[in-house]
């Protein structure tokens, strides 16, 4: 990313997170750093989703690193949250590591209305702006708008769609995996349609879907990406594990952030398997192809708590 599409992007960023920030800074107004500041601050975490274990965490280490630099004012706190909000995030983010495979396999999952099939969209176009030429399966074989709405984002993107009406999503998946290897394109992105993680039949079928591309290509899918409506709060941590339990999801895109009071899902999901968190691969900030970015942990730290 260019310098001016970099500034532009984390105007973007901040934007979007203000409602959730604004609930964060409003601690920062130069109240006195005493046990009522501490209490305010908590209650801004949880209000912002960060939930019970990411805000016990970061409290205690924004105390113990308070008493050890003796810092008093509102600054010099909001420098320590922000130091140790991003080493929570750190571990999230990761790149992918696209040229390991060719092509390269990526299965994306989600509940109903997540925004995958949107979201498949973006990452052609941003897989195409990195040099990548990209196939994509219609493997939502139960919605007719899933896949007129993929084609449409085929047709905007320039990349071709493997589509079977009324059938097997395996069998439409398995095929889109061969068609790949034959038409010599580097990625596929292969849709699924959206489930409910409490409907057993449907999370069996995802499990088939991915058995299918594994016997189709050996070694993948490479990645089996969650998305997740950032709107959904500490719901999202039940929908990760899950599709995790089921699937085995290998990284995290995270929907709909625009707009939100808690863009704290982030440190949410950051704190779950601890120590070795799922990767969030992109966040998605709005409607425009170019909404769609890496997840950077330092940049979106500064969005969150207001830091320039």
């Amino acid at each position: 990313m260019s310098a001016p599409q970099k500034t532009s992007w984390l105007g973007r960023l901040r934007s979007t997170l203000t409602r959730t920030r604004e609930q964060i800074a409003a601690v920062f107004s130069g109240n006195p750093i005493d046990e009522n500041w501490y209490e305010e601050l908590e209650t801004a975490l949880i209000a912002a989703d960060v939930g019970m274990p990411a805000t016990n965490a970061l409290i205690e280490r924004i105390r113990a690193d308070a008493r050890k630099a003796g810092a008093r004012d509102s600054q010099a706190m909001r420098e320590i949250l922000l130091t140790n909000l991003t080493a929570l995030l750190q571990p999230c983010e990761r790149a992918w590591r696209l040229d390991a495979e060719r092509p390269f396999v990526v299965m994306i999952a989600g509940v109903n209305g997540a925004g995958k099939t949107t979201t498949i969209g973006k990452l052609a176009h941003w897989l195409a702006d990195h040099g990548k030429t990209v196939l994509l399966a219609a493997g939502d074989t139960f919605r007719a708008a899933a896949r007129e709405q993929l084609a449409v984002w085929g047709e905007r993107n320039g990349v071709e769609v493997i589509a079977h009406t009324g059938s097997d999503p395996a069998a439409v998946v398995f095929d889109a995996v061969s068609a790949t290897r034959a038409r010599n394109r580097d990625v596929l992105l292969a849709d699924t349609a959206g489930r409910l993680p409490t409907q057993t039949h449907l999370m069996e079928e995802l499990k088939r879907i991915k058995r299918a591309i594994a016997k189709s290509h050996e070694g993948a899918p490479h990645e089996v990406l969650l998305v997740v409506d950032g709107t959904n709060g500490q719901n999202a941590l039940a929908q990760v594990r899950a599709f995790d339990a089921a699937v085995g999801v290998t990284g995290l895109i995270v929907t709909k952030l625009d707009g939100t009071a808690k863009g704290g899902i982030i440190a949410a999901l950051a704190s779950e398997r601890a120590g070795n968190p799922i990767p969030i691969f992109f966040i998605g900030v709005g409607e425009s192809l170019d909404d769609l970015q890496p997840f950077v942990a330092a940049d979106f730290a500064r969005a969150l708590v207001g830091a320039e």
